[in-house]
């Protein structure tokens, strides 16, 4: 039972069109885990649902002007992971897929986990961090990890490494190994210093808190290339995967309006406006435009999301 519980939940079907990140049903899943961990109940009404999903993809999800928190509630459903309490009492979509927003409010749908899987969960507890450290690698970079399992667990965990295989416009995910040398091919091409504020420490003679940020997520099918990497410390390789500045296609730094905060000028936006330091549009291998573009729609906070 437990080998068919952890592969339902890893062969999600997860809408993917050009690259857009879709986290929904891996967020509502994550939310439905802490719930079942700290003994809540195992169905919820959609508005509590509604408000807690936007919530989370406010933080972690890409900016939109919408989202439909009505779409991973439902869809779910076919992924036998989750299950609705009174489907006939809702309209679908004109393709027949989806469900109507109204009615799951009108009516107060509950949804949540089958009752066999809640029961194996409430069972044993390192089910739920199995499968949340799987949907967490699966979807975000290990940047992002503790954040979220805070936010939807209420504690870190450990990570693994996941793949993602395409099928049509639908992503599974499995699990996938990292390339090993793509920190050393980075910090070789553009130099053992952060992008962005010139940190270059040194212990025992190796690099120190310099990291190779992958431009486009590794778990969003970015490459191990050098013209998908990016050598910054610690800090900035977290900002830029939490969208707290991006880069223009001349490789200048812009800072998202929305971060504030004590020592934000000096870590980040004393350097909005200004070009990437040791890197040009000349550089041989410099970052490619086209995963440039897709980090500024797919992560960058460009301005508080309207949800």
């Amino acid at each position: 039972m437990t080998d068919d519980l952890v592969r339902r939940f890893e062969s999600l079907q997860i809408w993917r069109s050009g690259g857009t990140r879709a986290p929904h049903k891996p967020l509502l899943l994550l939310w439905a885990l802490g719930r079942c961990l700290h003994g809540y109940p195992r169905l919820s009404p959609f508005d509590q649902v509604d408000t807690e999903l936007r919530k989370l993809l406010y933080r972690f999800g890409p900016h939109r002007k919408t989202v439909h928190t009505e779409d991973p509630f439902w869809r779910l459903q076919k992924d036998g992971v989750w299950e609705i309490d009174r489907p006939d009492h809702v309209g679908r979509t004109p393709d027949g897929s989806g469900a109507i927003k109204s009615d799951l409010r009108k009516h107060s749908i509950h949804g949540g986990f089958r009752e066999m899987d809640y029961l194996a969960f409430r069972t044993d507890p390192n089910l739920i961090f199995r499968i949340a450290s799987s949907l967490v690698a699966s979807h975000f970079p290990i940047t992002l990890h503790d954040e979220i399992f805070e936010a939807t667990l209420g504690e870190s965990h450990g990570s693994i490494d996941t793949e993602i295989t395409i099928e049509d416009d639908w992503v599974i995910t499995k699990q996938r190994r990292r390339n090993p040398y793509f920190r050393e091919k980075v910090l070789a091409a553009y130099g053992p210093r952060c992008a962005v504020c010139e940190f270059a420490g040194e212990l025992h003679g190796r690099p120190l808190a310099l990291e190779a940020a992958h431009i486009k997520w590794h778990e969003a099918k970015g490459p191990a290339i050098v013209e998908n990497g990016l050598v910054l410390c610690s800090l900035h390789h977290r900002l830029f995967d939490k969208g707290a500045f991006t880069l223009s296609p001349e490789l200048n730094v812009i800072v998202a309006n929305s971060v504030r905060g004590n020592g934000v000028v000096d870590a980040l936006q004393r350097f909005g406006g200004k070009p990437l330091k040791g890197l040009s549009l000349l550089h041989p291998q410099k970052p490619d435009l086209k995963f440039l573009d897709w980090h500024r729609k797919e992560v960058f906070r460009i301005r508080d999301a309207v949800y």
